[in-house]
């Protein structure tokens, strides 16, 4: 959860070298052709030497696989947009030429594979991409453990691949496999928790500090509510970190996770979370933090509020930026934030708002809906692929991989640390730069509506505690 006509596409000049070392399985769980790892294995040995001495044929167009979760039913809207995400900037670019190697326009065909949501899904979408369809580099992968299952083949065969959605640290820290070949382009729950703590430390904690007229050394109380997943364990994780790390003053006074089954993610949840809040309520919070998904986030809220009278501040993930959640919440949901880096109905002062609007709209114009994160991640992992192959001069897969690694562009949608799209040198991770947005009810519409309340550069407005806030001990 786009389109770049203001984003004419980028002209290097370099040689292009038909690389053909795509094919194969090694330590798959899945069914493959037998001839094709002993094929790979050959032609890996050997591919210097042939382009030594073979002349070189000119690609007719450039492959980019796509891994989207495109069922079961609870995740097919992610995995929707991740694949309109990249047709969209496939599209954009072939209407411009084509990416330009070496001189000749060359198009971009994209391949999407479902990986079902599983390990065993997600194993079977990588082979197929890499030893059937051959793509030259692929993009895509949402869910976590299903990312990290198929990594092993992604390393087996060196095939450039742009994460933009499994966002823990590991998807590039690992150290059982080879993970060189996977870049990172989307936040890390590293990166969200340093984020939402800043703001805790630096914009609520004086806020609730002058509301009970208390010490400006008081810490913060914060409960934490999360997943029991690897995502929410490496997100309560990453906020300890933070905490420690950075000796903020924020104290955190009830950490508690809820199990995968207790709502079925695509109705409104009916599963009563009362004993969790009542014992969160019991440690008195200046704020909660809730780690779910956008049903879960909209259950917890009305039941916090209109159950059990916890009137704190509600502070959400990235993911509940989301139609449900601003359609389901109504007033319960008014004063709370939500930490993102792509809202569908609010957008940043200045000229990065100006183009999130554009591409909100050109994407509505093809696919008839608006896009949330995963759609303009992938669309600009299609935009990040095809600049590294028009530097690298080639879909040598060795060659792109180097040109990713000195990648330095100008930020496209998502904003980025100093405006640029580059990736650190030790994990291969581009650097966002979050916001955090506010909820006003809106009584014209009914619903709840974002407002981007800080970093000073971003934000449209201030942030204020809600009317009904009610901080923790003093």
């Amino acid at each position: 959860m786009r389109q770049i006509h203001h984003h004419p596409f980028f002209i290097v000049s370099g040689i292009l070298i038909l690389c053909i070392l795509s094919s194969g399985c090694f330590g798959s769980t899945t069914s493959t052709q037998p001839s094709a790892a002993p094929r790979t294995t050959l032609l890996a040995t050997t591919s210097s030497a042939i382009q030594q001495a073979s002349p070189q044929t000119q690609a007719s167009e450039v492959k980019v696989g796509v891994i989207a979760s495109l069922t079961p039913s609870i995740y097919g809207n992610i995995g929707k947009m991740t694949s309109q995400g990249a047709q969209l900037a496939a599209a954009e670019i072939n209407a411009n030429g084509g990416i330009n190697i070496n001189g000749t326009m060359v198009p971009i065909k994209v391949f999407v594979a479902d990986d079902e949501s599983t390990q065993q899904g997600g194993q079977t979408a990588a082979t197929q991409l890499i030893t059937g369809d051959k793509v030259d580099i692929l993009v895509g992968g949402y869910l976590p453990d299903v990312t990290l299952s198929y990594e092993p083949t992604v390393a087996e065969y060196k095939v450039p691949f742009i994460v933009t959605g499994s966002g823990i640290p590991i998807i590039t820290h690992r150290t059982d496999i080879d993970t060189s070949y996977i870049f990172l382009h989307c936040p890390t729950t590293d990166t969200n928790a340093q984020y939402m703590m800043t703001f805790i430390d630096q914009v609520i904690r004086p806020a609730v500090n002058q509301k009970l007229n208390a010490n400006a050394d008081r810490p913060f109380r914060l409960a934490l509510i999360y997943y029991d997943t690897g995502w929410g364990k490496s997100v309560q994780s990453a906020v300890i970190k933070t905490i420690t790390n950075n000796n903020l003053n924020i104290k955190l006074v009830s950490q508690q996770s809820f199990e995968v089954g207790e709502s079925d993610f695509s109705t409104p949840v009916t599963a009563d979370f009362s004993t969790l809040l009542t014992s969160i309520k019991a440690t008195n919070p200046d704020a909660v933090y809730i780690v779910a998904l956008p049903l879960e986030s909209v259950a917890l809220i009305t039941q916090a509020r209109k159950d059990i009278g916890l009137n704190t501040l509600f502070l959400l993930s990235d993911q509940n930026d989301d139609p449900r959640v601003y359609k389901e919440v109504g007033q319960y949901g008014e004063g709370a934030i939500i930490e993102t880096w792509f809202s569908l109905f609010a957008t940043p002062a200045g000229a990065l708002g100006d183009a999130q609007n554009a591409f909100k709209n050109n994407y509505y114009a093809k696919y008839g809906t608006y896009p949330e994160m995963m759609g303009v991640s992938t669309y600009e992992a299609v935009y990040i692929a095809a600049k590294a192959i028009e530097n690298a001069g080639t879909t040598d897969k060795a060659s792109v991989r180097q040109a990713l690694v000195n990648l330095n562009m100008p930020q496209i949608i998502d904003a980025m640390k100093g405006g640029t799209i580059s990736f650190s040198s030790d994990f291969r991770e581009s650097q966002f730069d979050l916001w955090m947005m506010q909820l006003k009810f809106n009584s014209k519409i009914g619903q709840i509506r974002p407002l981007i309340i800080w970093p000073d550069n971003l934000k449209v407005t201030e942030f204020t505690l809600p009317a009904s806030y009610t901080p923790g001990s003093p």
